[in-house]
């Protein structure tokens, strides 16, 4: 389990692979010299002007920026600013690399958020090590902030974290025209399972459904969280409404495949799950809280069905 003495090379070989560095300077020599430095240990891109570095860290986001100050049109300090005033780069950190390093301009830099300053021409040494001291403090909090939106009992996202990301894939579908699907996922007959077996049990169930409902969920964008008390919910971007039903009689079957014994269900002797399913079309105009609202309808409409079923409907 990773925590926050986790060693750095294990952090990087668990969670990250090769960290990303993205070099900004309007000098391709000095792009040449930090390849140099850094292409065998990590994925190293390059960017010659301020809007080239604010578009690549829009649409691949590195683990760290070494930025030069002193560039053409937009400069370091300028491409700082932009990168910490924006909620999907404000946590990429920052180091200026630069021949101006006056206590004004250092001063100016960190106050804009900027981690460190190093001087050029690089030491090859130095320029390794306060990458690499930044790039754990950058992970150890990135796990933080991971850890606050994890659900202690069953291992997956919160309520919280997937609030917040339905907001931002529902923002991403709408610039995108991309559907978005949401899943709502019901323990079926819950409550008579912890009369009969324990609450402690009930807490084994759960965190058995959370793992198979993980297994099944493939690509990186794709997330389960509970929802709240025996219930869970997906999100599933960039996937049309049949791929979502799909998915979701797969979800209800790998949970009917633990066979966890309910002879108190009227619906089996095992655990099984109700299962109601939304997709927003690109013709939608409702909003993020309409998708849940109707994955919520068609979760009832599966249990008034019988339980142990999927529903679903399009936005």
């Amino acid at each position: 389990m990773i925590t926050l003495d986790t060693p750095m090379d294990t952090l990087l070989d668990s969670s990250h692979g090769k960290p990303k560095l993205l070099v900004v300077d309007d000098q391709p020599i000095n792009i040449q010299v930090m390849h140099q430095v850094f292409g065998g240990d990590y994925q190293v891109f390059m960017a010659t002007s301020g809007p080239q570095a604010l578009a690549i860290c829009k649409a691949n986001p590195p683990d760290l920026v070494l930025l030069d100050i002193v560039m053409p049109g937009m400069d370091g300090f300028e491409v700082c600013s932009r990168l910490k005033a924006d909620d999907a780069t404000c946590n990429i950190p920052v180091i200026f690399v630069t021949a101006h390093t006056d206590a004004a301009q250092e001063t100016h830099g960190l106050g804009l958020g900027a981690v460190d300053f190093i001087a050029k021409p690089v030491n090859p040494a130095v320029v390794r090590a306060r990458v690499k001291t930044q790039l754990t403090l950058k992970f150890q909090s990135d796990l933080l902030r991971k850890l606050v939106f994890l659900d202690g009992l069953s291992g997956v996202y919160n309520r919280r974290y997937f609030d917040q990301q339905l907001g931002i894939e529902w923002a991403r579908s709408t610039r995108s025209s991309f559907p978005l699907s949401a899943i709502m996922i019901d323990v079926d007959h819950f409550k008579l399972f912890n009369d009969r077996y324990g609450h402690q049990s009930g807490d084994d169930c759960l965190r058995q459904i959370a793992v198979a409902l993980k297994v099944c969920l493939k690509r990186p964008g794709d997330l389960v969280a509970r929802y709240g008390g025996e219930e869970f919910a997906c999100i599933l971007p960039d996937t049309p409404f049949d791929d979502a039903m799909s998915l979701a009689n797969d979800l209800e079957r790998k949970v009917r495949a633990l066979a966890i014994p309910h002879e108190s269900s009227s619906v089996a002797k095992v655990i099984t799950v109700s299962v109601g399913v939304a997709t927003r079309t690109v013709d939608s105009a409702d909003d993020a809280a309409a998708l849940v609202g109707l994955a919520d309808s068609q979760l009832y409409n599966a249990k008034q069905s019988g339980r142990g079923r999927v529903c679903g409907a399009q936005l």
